[in-house]
């Protein structure tokens, strides 16, 4: 090839590399413009044209360091000993409630480019909630996110169906009968433990809160995968840092790719989730190696929810796989594990610490405990009985829910009560807002009275969704029943040796990191009862 030819070639060469990444800048440029600038401002209009006020956009971050500077703030200062909670809890929704919600009280913020409309009225949430997918889903995790736990709980369409069709036999009520005797077997070394624990007078000192932890561990471990808590201690402290490490970035706007980046934090949470999805599969392959060899295997939540993949994998044809792949059980157990044991710990710590704050409500419980048992061992029969401890818990779980928000997002149009929502909406659902309502709860609304319960929860309500801390409809928490009836077994045997009352060294914090935790811990005085 001539010199001439090889020059002018090179020359094309060039122009059409540079031509390239022209139009790769560009259309990286124009991408950002559109997700950081263009879309939110089109979406400001639309809600705003229909009457919603709320905080105007600002680029890039919305109000992330507001809402991150306002929390930052309540957690310095703990609150006087009260169920008043809401402003150290969710203060930024509390303020954009009162400062932009109108007659119906929604209202909206900026969590970076997307815009979160607060729902207030029952009704909208109960549309919201009703549907099993079609018009709202959950938010998408990041990738990030997807590094602490899947599953049922962040499943969509056909996808949510299979998965949810194949779990549900697990959680039926015979079979979680099943797991009484892992549960009494837990509160049976707890009890032992903290008797051990008392001096000559038979008073003692503990933060419950790090001692229900262990035990929703235990159970946890026992009853879905037929361990105790010491062989899976290490993926509950794998999970619990990981909870912390995707919270904190979850409180931050995701920037693509970020996850890449060779951060202290980032590889600290690669190597989590590498070794979690490692013990859980060795975990799983044993389990299906001693079913494949037809020996005994544990009556736990794994058997039952292996058992019902393989019968529902038989049922399905060569068109279409009617089971869960090794993948989906892995994560349906990292779900098992993390939720199963955050729910039922911060319900039994919330739990004592109100009934140490109100002890003609801890001694009502007693009597109604000693009555059904006497200082025999619970029966899952005899718990259904316990009628003054149930509005007990549902009342600690108006005042303090596990989970204080739930978000949806719209991914088309929506109508929705009086408004249309655009694609890319977030819908935040205030549980802790809720729950706290005057106008819904009556004046003593931040009081705890569980009377307001006696009568059932359609009652209490007026058959409003002003009530749900395992959140509602055909998404509802499938671990609620069993979390209650863990709740109910370790309160009772509590109950039936021991009293309670609030440390002087107890501060009053509650705050979210993945559930409505006690900040500085919840240390309890016990004192041993004799046994009459």
């Amino acid at each position: 090839m001539p010199v001439s030819m090889k020059m002018e070639f090179g020359h094309w060469l060039v122009l059409a590399a540079t031509a390239v990444i022209v139009a790769a800048a560009s259309w990286v440029g124009w991408s950002l413009a559109e997700w950081l600038w263009l879309q939110p401002r089109r979406l400001e209009r639309k809600l705003r044209a229909q009457g919603l006020r709320g905080s105007r956009y600002r680029l890039p971050f919305g109000d992330i360091k507001n809402i991150g500077n306002l929390v930052g703030e309540a957690r310095r200062k703990p609150l006087p000993l009260s169920h008043r909670i809401v402003d150290r809890v969710d203060p930024y929704s509390t303020r954009i409630v009162d400062t932009y919600g109108g007659k119906n009280k929604a209202a909206f913020f900026w969590f970076g480019p997307y815009p979160r409309v607060i729902i207030m009225d029952p009704e909208l949430v109960k549309g919201i909630l009703s549907t099993k997918f079609g018009h709202f889903e959950k938010l998408k995790p990041t990738p990030i996110a997807r590094q602490l736990f899947l599953g049922v709980a962040s499943c969509e369409g056909e996808k949510w169906v299979k998965h949810r069709r194949i779990i549900n036999p697990a959680f039926h009520t015979e079979k979680l009968k099943i797991m009484m005797p892992a549960f009494s077997a837990c509160c049976d070394e707890l009890i032992s433990q903290w008797e051990d624990l008392a001096d000559n007078a038979g008073v003692f000192e503990l933060n419950v809160w790090s001692e229900f932890l262990k035990l929703s561990g235990d159970v946890i471990s026992r009853a879905a995968f037929g361990s105790s808590y010491k062989e899976g201690r290490r993926i509950f402290e794998l999970l619990g840092e990981q909870v912390e490490l995707v919270m904190q970035a979850a409180r931050n706007l995701y920037i693509p790719g970020f996850r890449f980046l060779p951060t202290q934090k980032n590889k600290r949470r690669n190597q989590n989730h590498e070794e979690i999805v490692a013990l859980l599969k060795i975990m799983i392959e044993q389990r299906e190696c001693l079913i494949k060899n037809g020996n005994a295997v544990p009556n736990d939540l794994l058997s039952l929810l292996m058992e019902s993949n393989q019968r529902y994998a038989q049922e399905g044809d060569h068109l279409q796989d009617f089971s869960l792949t090794t993948e989906d059980m892995i994560e349906e157990c990292k779900l098992f594990y993390a939720a199963g044991h955050e729910t039922t710990s911060v319900l039994l710590t919330w739990t004592m610490i109100v009934l140490s704050m109100h002890p003609n409500w801890q001694n009502l419980a007693r009597e109604e405990v000693l009555r059904v048992f006497g200082h025999d061992k619970p029966t899952f029969e005899g718990l259904s009985r316990l009628k003054i401890l149930t509005t007990i818990l549902y009342e600690v779980l108006r005042l303090y829910p596990p989970g204080v928000t739930l978000l949806r997002q719209t991914y088309k149009e929506v109508k929705l009560g009086e408004f249309t929502f655009p694609p890319e909406v977030q819908l935040v659902l205030p549980i802790l807002l809720l729950h706290h309502s005057k106008e819904f709860w009556g004046e003593d609304a931040e009081e705890f009275n569980p009377d307001r319960f006696s009568e059932g929860v359609s009652n209490a309500t007026k058959n409003q969704l002003i009530f749900f801390p395992f959140g509602w409809g055909p998404r509802i928490c499938i671990g609620q029943s069993f979390a209650l009836i863990e709740a109910k077994m370790v309160l009772a045997r509590i109950l039936q040796r021991f009293s309670a009352e609030l440390s002087p060294s107890y501060t009053h914090a509650p705050h979210t990191i993945l559930t409505l935790r006690p900040q500085h811990g919840a240390q309890v005085i016990l004192h041993k009862l004799p046994l009459l």
